[in-house]
């Protein structure tokens, strides 16, 4: 594995010299959203997320199902059992109670609900169909390996109820363009637009959302899972708005962990792609959107005004659609 992983890396490296757009594309949004950052190289994190991204695809595809098993796992994932968020997302997990699982295209995004499924607590994941049909096949038996439950987006609305009425969980990754009418909430001091669903169905089912991801640890096959935020109906119950601040709230834990580990995201995801209205328009922030705004609470008063003034006045940020 180790010479594959090396090889995995060096492909990593010849396709961003050959790649001018992905290349170019990297650095751009990675200086939208870390250039303000002291003492790092933004280049070195863009080569080192293209060789993280062939060492999942080339190596870790095919050698997970066969590295994790019951007895072996530990070998290849932790966890950090002191943590407060793991401590009450396994004792959630133990008590057989029903989550949403989020998590962002970071680190290893397929093994969270791979480890767990394998441990015994089975996971129902949703992921769009791939176009072609016989990697389509291949993939969603990797991911069914260990017992991981794999929804299509298209028409699931009904099953993923079903499975946390039934107490399952459910996970998603939840850093996907929503496009023109998703929620627009902050991401790395910029609007991105995210799902609603995610929200709305942790509202109407009372469930708990999960932010968390598998993070490399090491140059091989080591990895550990993180739990940045678990977000209890309590949390919500008295927000003016509880579809924003929720939504806001997952998409700012996945924002967390990309800031720990810049050099394992996929930068080359056009997250930022679709903009609000008044931006597309050339308007002011809208009165009831800026209140939303300044409503979250993590978010000091010059924060609030900086992400404000410079969606009320900047060009469309790296990606954006007109």
């Amino acid at each position: 594995m180790d010479a594959n992983f090396r090889t995995a890396r060096a492909v990593g490296r010849w396709y961003l010299r050959c790649s001018a757009k992905h290349r170019r594309r990297g650095l751009e949004h990675l200086q939208a959203a870390l250039g303000g950052e002291q003492g790092l190289d933004l280049a070195e994190i863009n080569r080192c997320s293209f060789e993280h991204l062939m060492q999942l695809f080339m190596v870790e595809a095919m050698q997970a199902p066969r590295l994790l098993q019951p007895e072996s796992w530990h070998r290849h994932v932790s966890i950090n059992p002191t943590c407060e968020h793991t401590q009450r997302a396994v004792a959630l997990l133990k008590e057989g109670r029903p989550a949403i699982f989020v998590t962002g295209h970071c680190g290893n995004w397929e093994l969270l609900g791979f480890v767990l499924s394998l441990l015994g607590f089975p996971m129902t994941a949703l992921a769009r169909p791939l176009d072609n049909p016989y990697l389509n096949r291949w993939v969603m038996g990797v991911r069914e390996a260990r017992g991981l439950q794999v929804l299509t987006k298209f028409g699931a609305s009904d099953e993923a109820v079903r499975v946390l009425r039934d107490g399952g969980r459910l996970g998603f990754i939840a850093d996907q363009d929503a496009g023109g009418d998703g929620l627009f909430v902050p991401y790395f001091g910029r609007f991105a637009s995210a799902y609603k669903s995610i929200a709305l169905l942790a509202m109407s089912q009372g469930v708990p959302i999960i932010v968390g991801g598998a993070f490399r640890t090491g140059t091989g096959f080591q990895y550990r899972l993180v739990v940045q935020d678990l977000i209890s109906p309590a949390d919500w119950a008295d927000a003016d708005d509880p579809l924003y601040l929720l939504t806001a709230r997952f998409t700012r834990g996945i924002e967390q962990m990309v800031r720990q580990y810049p050099e394992q995201y996929l930068w080359i995801h056009r997250r930022w792609k679709s903009r609000p209205r008044h931006e597309r328009d050339g308007l002011p922030v809208p009165d009831r959107f800026a209140r939303k705004v300044r409503s979250l609470p993590w978010l000091s008063a010059d924060e609030a005004e900086t992400l404000l003034h410079r969606s009320s006045s900047a060009t469309l940020p790296i990606g954006a659609a007109p």
